[in-house]
């Protein structure tokens, strides 16, 4: 069985280290010293690998069921799901007001990449509910709030997003489910919804939908979509449940991965609905539920890929296999671990770059996050609009990529189920597609993120790595393996994006054409970012002469990999960009 461990020193040093939050002017940071970070990662490592990770493959092999009405969960995650609930980590970063902690978004997103890692279907319950939570709590009215959001802070009712329906799935303004008004101001909702994550299951009280639906007689198309708080179970004006709301789980999508989260179709049959928000605004509540969403998808794909490679590492150790080219490494034993061959190591490389890049990407967003959130930063809100697509679908790209590529690295055991690799690659395989496809990630990047406020996150963004090369050109060695490769990468992504802007309005499938493109170039730039930064950190630790030599050596190391052999792939990703849409749109439809 796979194994996981929580990577807590690494955390640490992007956290505290690169980031340097309680350096950063925003509020309740100053309260996350070192050891009071230590102390919350360390737990969280430790419920990941000792209550959580366990359950990965009872949850891929069980899966859940459907019986006479009550969707079964696998055996264990209701017992681990309590133990979750009771130690607050389902509220870490909420409002105290509802019973959260009042965390920062930044512990959210570290614990919940480990969490994540452990079991990917299991976290998805609470996880969804987490973005419901947000949903609600920014849109809802007082009561609505009074009424949902301390049950749901503490997971004992768990929330949904309903957005797809079986014609309609991009497309919103397709929907047909309706909302037809009632005397008494709430609404009866009648329709079906497909692909509803955590649907349903016998892990909490009751359930909390958010759906999508129309109000006979609104706009057409998704100006007349609006949002709906829709529980399973109706509850009373003193908070307690009353009777069964007119709502039914149709079925449980057999799924490629993530066995163990509760894929359902829904039935809505007149089942009584909430307005959440204004009437036909309902995408801007939904929203607020989606952004969120995507940068948890988006360390999705990156939890994968750790879970994948931590184990890869140990196969590469442990399996014999050949001599290495340059002289024996094993002379006691029959063959040298596969960990001697450069091709093997190539792949563990790829894995390792991307992963610790990815993680310090994530941590920054989250600090976007928290700089929004808290102060009203609206710099911060532009570049976290602008890298949320990036984060969701660059990360997932390459998060299952990496997942393969730790399968690789077992050769046939790889592929074999009794090794479980394959799960990380089933479960990884979801992030690109849910949470908008990572199609459609790319050209809300090119249509709507790159020019939004004319433009200004992006030459925000720009000038942010325009000021780092040059404040950081002076260290010959810095300079020469990091800041010159991210300078030139960074003016690829202008190039493409200046593209764009020549080209796009004379023939917008011009732009469309190189949005995929263009998304990878902008991930590769942002974590050619980040490696510099982590590499003046690693050698300023380095001069310190205090704490381990040998994990901040190796942190240079890695970092002076991906600026060597991944950074590159920018090149061809803008000359991609450039060949413009001519090839891709030439055969007719027919010919295909």
């Amino acid at each position: 069985m796979p194994s996981y461990t929580g990577p807590v020193d690494d955390l640490q040093f992007v956290i505290h280290d690169v980031l340097r939050i309680t350096e950063q002017n925003v509020p309740a940071y100053e309260e996350l010293d070192r050891d009071f970070t230590a102390a919350i990662l360390g737990e969280a490592a430790k419920i990941s690998s000792e209550v959580i990770a366990p359950l990965n493959v009872v949850g891929d092999k069980e899966g859940v069921h459907l019986e006479n009405g009550v969707v079964r969960t696998p055996t264990g995650f209701k017992k681990a799901f309590d133990q979750l609930r009771d130690g607050g980590w389902t509220g870490l970063d909420c409002d105290p007001e509802y019973g959260g902690q009042g965390m920062p978004y930044i512990l959210t997103v570290a614990t919940g990449e480990m969490f994540s890692a452990a079991n990917q279907a299991f976290m998805m319950y609470p996880g969804l509910t987490h973005g419901a939570y947000s949903a609600i709590h920014v849109h809802g009215t007082d009561a609505q709030k009074q009424m949902f959001l301390p049950k749901m802070v503490s997971c004992e009712w768990t929330g949904t997003m309903n957005l797809t329906e079986p014609q309609c799935g991009t497309d919103l303004g397709l929907m047909r489910t309706k909302a037809e008004p009632r005397d008494d101001g709430s609404y009866l909702i009648t329709g079906q919804k497909i692909f509803i994550s955590a649907g349903d299951h016998d892990m909490a009280d009751n359930v909390i939908h958010l759906v999508l639906a129309k109000i006979p007689g609104g706009p057409d198309g998704i100006k007349g979509v609006s949002l709906f708080i829709v529980p399973k179970l109706m509850v009373n004006e003193d908070g307690s449940l009353g009777d069964r709301n007119a709502l039914s789980v149709g079925k449980i999508e057999e799924k490629m991965g993530i066995h163990g989260n509760a894929t359902c179709v829904m039935n809505y049959d007149g089942a009584t609905g909430y307005l959440l928000g204004e009437a036909h605004k309902g995408m801007r509540a939904m929203f607020t539920m989606m952004n969120e969403a995507r940068l948890g998808v988006g360390m999705q794909g990156l939890s994968q890929a750790v879970a994948a490679y931590q184990n890869a590492v140990i196969y590469a150790n442990d399996r014999l296999q050949g001599r290495a080219v340059t002289g024996t490494e094993n002379p006691e034993g029959p063959a040298d671990p596969i960990i001697v061959h450069p091709d093997v190591r190539r792949m563990l490389m790829d894995q390792k770059s991307f992963i610790e890049g990815a993680r310090a990407f994530g941590l920054w967003g989250g600090t976007l996050i928290d700089k929004a959130r808290s102060m009203g930063d609206d710099e911060a809100e532009g570049l976290i609009s602008l890298l949320t697509p990036v984060l969701k679908g660059f990360l997932t790209d390459q998060g299952y990529d990496m997942t393969v590529q730790a399968q690789q690295v077992y050769g046939g055991h790889g592929y074999i189920e009794e090794w479980g690799m394959s799960q990380f690659t089933r479960d990884a395989r979801i992030a690109m597609i849910y949470e908008g496809a990572n199609g459609v990630q790319a050209l809300d990047l090119v249509g709507r993120k790159l020019s939004a406020k004319g433009g200004k996150p992006a030459m925000t963004l720009f000038a942010i790595l325009k000021d780092f090369c040059k404040d950081n050109a002076e260290d010959e060695e810095i300079a020469k393996h990091f800041i010159e490769p991210l300078k030139g990468a960074s003016k690829q992504l202008q190039e493409a994006a200046m593209y764009f802007m020549q080209n796009g309005m004379k023939n917008p499938n011009h732009a469309l054409a190189g949005s995929y493109d263009f998304m990878h170039l902008f991930g590769h730039v942002c974590l050619g970012y980040m490696w510099a930064q982590m590499a003046i950190a690693a050698k300023a630790k380095l001069a310190e002469g205090t704490g381990d030599a040998t994990f901040y050596e190796t942190k240079i190391t890695t970092g002076r990999y991906y600026m060597a052999r991944r950074l590159p792939a920018t090149a061809m990703h803008l000359q991609r960009i450039l060949s413009g849409a001519d090839t891709v749109m030439a055969l007719d439809a027919a010919n295909f």
